[in-house]
């Protein structure tokens, strides 16, 4: 047997999804000798090793990152930093920076295989998508791979369920399901299948008091995150989706609303509008159903939505619990029973837990992979 080959992470974003990457790594690295980290950065600092052949501690980098005075590189700089090794590199981009995105197809191109839960890579310009998928293996054969099943469900296996079975030779015929957690626990506390419920603006309170929405909560209540995944997944069935406005986006912000100067102003005012929610509400109870936020992608018509919808109180999105997310895949194989994943689609440890499952799978592929830089 040939030398095992060396791996090198380096790691984009240390805050949230990525301060809870970094304690899963502190498990995995450990089982893999031959892989080490050499780079950690967030928005405006980094560290790196001073020679080859160190690596980062996991168990210091908290305090090593604060000390550090090294400025975070530009992506052509890191690109230019990773020219310097004969190792394998995995890159882990914990951020939702535009600007990194915008840099994969070079990355992948170099050979510099591609870790990601950020959206927006995958779901802004139509033609970065196209350029990141070309100048990707197996499209490219001497390329890196690209891994970003967190990108949609967070820890949920979305990506890999529908590869498999468009890989495999199935026809998605439809995909329909809640993929905000944040939208599910608003709407299975305001409109339960069982039981009243609260007012609207108390259970969106009750949202961001659990960490559920981001600081202000009109960047969930705009359902722009929940288009950002169906845009994904519409481009992965061949729909050539130009972005987020190309398909109808409901958004839950009065329009009155809209102007606030802060998520507080915001949740101050929010009240005022409770009568209109509830109305939608009634109007669900009155035919024995529930109101659920969720997209769907019909695949025949070439139709992608993003709405308020109403579901009988037997269906499977109507019974979902806190703030779980249920996607259904409507295929030829599966027909009227629908192959559906669920469970928790929102956080940053299970968001996390979907990123260091993509890196244990760089891991290994990169070492079966045979050819030479």
């Amino acid at each position: 047997m040939g030398e095992e080959k060396q791996v090198s992470i380096a790691i984009l974003g240390a805050g949230g999804v990525g301060r809870c990457f970094l304690q899963q790594c502190s498990w995995i690295l450990p089982q893999y000798p031959n892989v080490s980290l050499v780079f950690l950065s967030r928005s405006n600092r980094s560290l790196r090793v001073p020679t080859r052949d160190q690596v980062l501690s996991l168990d210091t980098w908290e305090k090593d990152l604060a000390a550090s005075t090294d400025p975070a590189p530009s992506p052509q700089e890191l690109l230019d930093w990773f020219g310097t090794t004969e190792n394998e590199i995995i890159l882990v981009d914990n951020t939702s920076s535009q600007d990194i995105a915008a840099f994969y197809p070079q990355f992948l191109k170099d050979q510099i295989t591609v870790v990601t839960p950020n959206k927006k890579a995958f779901s802004s310009d139509l033609d970065l998508w196209k350029r990141i998928v070309e100048n990707a293996y197996p499209y490219n054969p001497d390329a890196g791979f690209l891994y970003h099943e967190a990108s949609v469900g967070a820890g949920l296996p979305i990506i890999s369920t529908l590869k498999d079975l468009l890989e495999t030779g199935d026809e998605v015929q439809k995909i329909e399901g809640v993929f905000s957690g944040t939208m599910s626990f608003l709407f299975n506390n305001f409109a339960p299948v069982e039981g009243k419920g609260g007012k609207w603006s108390d259970e969106v309170s009750k949202a961001k008091d659990a960490g559920y929405t981001e600081p202000d909560p009109r960047d969930d209540l705009n359902g722009v995150d929940v288009a950002r995944k169906l845009v994904i997944l519409a481009r992965m069935v061949g729909l050539q989706i130009e972005s987020t406005s190309a398909f109808p986006v409901q958004s839950l912000i009065p329009t009155e609303l809209e102007s606030c100067s802060s998520g507080d102003e915001f949740l101050e005012r929010l009240p005022a509008f409770d009568d209109e929610m509830e109305k939608v509400k009634a109007k669900a109870e009155e035919k024995g159903k529930v109101v659920r936020f969720v997209g769907s992608i019909d695949v025949a018509r070439k139709a992608v939505e993003v709405g308020l919808k109403e579901f009988d109180k037997g269906h499977a999105i109507a019974g979902l619990k806190g703030s779980d997310n249920i996607i259904s895949f409507y295929t030829k194989r599966y027909g009227s029973n629908p192959l559906i994943v669920q469970g928790a689609g929102a956080g940053g440890e299970v968001t996390a837990m979907g990123v260091s499952a993509d890196l244990i799978k760089a891991i290994k592929d990169v070492h079966g992979w045979k050819k030479v830089r």
